[in-house]
């Protein structure tokens, strides 16, 4: 067990997206889910993908348009957005904030899906 503020966990950048960095805050031992901090500088954009896994999110901070399977979102500070499995979608931190949110995911294996 431990209680550690978000901002000292190691941060990595996630490949195939612009300004986006990743810090997973579950320990590696946990069997059940896994919660990462995910942070979209401005400008920043992850692009358009599928998991097949869901996706529980909760924004932090920011704002930031995110369009699941089509359908477009003013996601903002508070808001929270589930993505089911195999729902396409993608991010840009397009309103002038950085854009940080929990992304809570399951530790079932997950295929990523680019989309063209």
């Amino acid at each position: 067990m431990y209680c550690d503020n978000s901002e000292n966990f190691e941060k990595k950048c996630i490949p195939n997206t612009v300004d986006a960095k990743i810090a997973v805050l579950t320990p590696k031992e946990d069997k059940d889910f896994i919660v990462r901090k995910i942070v979209l500088q401005k400008g920043g954009s992850m692009p358009n993908h599928t998991n097949e896994i869901q996706h529980q999110q909760f924004v932090l901070k920011g704002e930031a348009k995110v369009v699941i399977d089509g359908k477009e979102f003013h996601a903002k500070e508070g808001d929270f957005l589930y993505i089911p499995g195999g729902a396409s979608h993608y991010y840009e931190a397009c309103y002038g904030k950085d854009y940080e949110f929990l992304c809570m995911i399951t530790t079932k294996e997950d295929k990523i899906e680019f989309i063209k």
